[in-house]
């Protein structure tokens, strides 16, 4: 009852923005894990325990479980059941590589905005570790003198993230955490889905990433021009700097 009249009845005592500094997300998303976990997953379904009593209800279940993961506590409690619940009813539409349909999808958006063959842009944040083992300090510390993990990521425009490589000491950059990436292992392994795109009268067959200059000149990472020369070089560098802002557009939204 008193997690109830804290943030979840009509005159809460928390206002909304206190509930997204405190799930580190909005109470509509919050509500609509708690409805799939309790409908799917019998461990956050409200039951009886041996006196006929009610045991904790869904928001309760939901509730310990993100505020573990929101606040870096530890979760054995609850873990193997957060797990479960979490990839069993959002793994095969979050976890997963683009499809064929996704990737044309991609391929459709980045031809209107001006890319044709572009399926996201790439790259790194670095994210506090507030509670980093002592000993690993040094390690993980660069820069801002402060622990940090490492993410990976390619975010399209409508704020998907399709690749997430998290985990990687601070102490690298972009480049020591690229090489260790899996992001081309579908290329690599010769598994890579075909697409099809012409730009120039050249029919290509392998899509590309938007990036900042810090990487490799490589065929599928497309870089501004640092020093543009005439408007047509003006024009791609406005337009492949604004659209590369997608990705960290995402970061934003992660930090928020």
């Amino acid at each position: 009852m008193q997690l109830w009249n804290d943030y979840f009845s009509e005159d809460a005592t928390y206002p909304s923005h206190m509930f997204r500094r405190r799930f580190r997300m909005n109470k509509p998303l919050f509500m609509r894990i708690v409805d799939r976990l309790s409908a799917e997953i019998s461990y956050f379904q409200q039951r009886r325990d041996a006196t006929g009593r009610f045991g904790h209800s869904p928001l309760q279940k939901a509730t310990a479980a993100i505020r573990m993961m929101a606040y870096g506590c530890p979760a054995d409690a609850v873990d193997e059941y957060l797990r479960l619940g979490v990839i069993t009813l959002f793994g095969d539409e979050y976890l997963r590589r683009p499809t064929p349909e996704d990737l044309q999808r991609l391929l459709d958006i980045g031809e209107i905005r001006g890319f044709p063959g572009m399926i996201g842009s790439i790259d790194c944040m670095h994210w506090e570790w507030k509670n980093c083992p002592t000993a690993w300090k040094c390690q993980y510390t660069r820069g801002s003198g402060k622990p940090t993990i490492v993410l990976e990521a390619i975010a399209s425009q409508d704020l998907w993230i399709w690749h997430a490589f998290f985990g990687p000491p601070g102490t690298l950059n972009d480049i020591n955490v690229l090489d260790r990436s899996p992001v081309f292992d579908d290329i690599f392994q010769g598994r890579a889905p075909k697409v099809n795109y012409i730009v120039n009268g050249h029919e290509y067959h392998l899509a590309y990433y938007l990036t900042d200059g810090i990487y490799p000149k490589w065929a599928t990472f497309v870089q501004s021009i640092s020093h543009p020369q005439g408007p047509k070089a003006s024009l791609f560098a406005n337009q492949q700097e604004a659209v590369r802002k997608d990705v960290e557009r995402d970061f934003g939204v992660l930090q928020s």
